[in-house]
């Protein structure tokens, strides 16, 4: 007597059981190594990068001052003479003071004062 054939196991997970939580696993992996890469590059680049920042920020306000005090122009229209790549410092004076304040992004910011006889001055640097 012949004997009836046996079932044949079928899965209907999209993964394979032996998988478990690999993908899941390979991921975290993936994402921890490269927030650890970011931070690094973060570390490495810090320094030299809000020193171009405060540079920028003294620029901008040497120009503007002497654009806005020594030539006459408004102070929307100095930004005109700001190199490519300037685009994050914001400029506001203060025309009591004679003083304009270039900000970058936000957070640095350096102010030129506007003196009779020796022009536009950048004020003494705060660490």
């Amino acid at each position: 007597m012949a004997t009836p054939p046996r079932p044949i196991p079928v899965s209907t997970s999209p993964v394979s059981s032996g998988s478990g939580g690999q993908p899941r696993r390979h991921l975290r992996r993936l994402l921890a190594l490269a927030l650890l890469l970011a931070l690094a590059l973060l570390a490495a680049y810090a320094r030299p990068l809000l020193a171009t920042a405060r540079l920028g920020a003294a620029y901008g306000a040497r120009v503007a001052c002497s654009c806005h005090y020594v030539a006459g122009r408004p102070l929307g229209d100095c930004r005109e003479d700001f190199e490519p790549g300037m685009g994050l410092v914001t400029l506001s004076a203060d025309e009591a003071a004679r003083r304009v304040t270039a900000r970058f992004a936000l957070v640095l910011r350096q102010s030129a004062t506007y003196r009779e006889g020796w022009g536009c001055q950048l004020d003494r640097w705060t660490d």
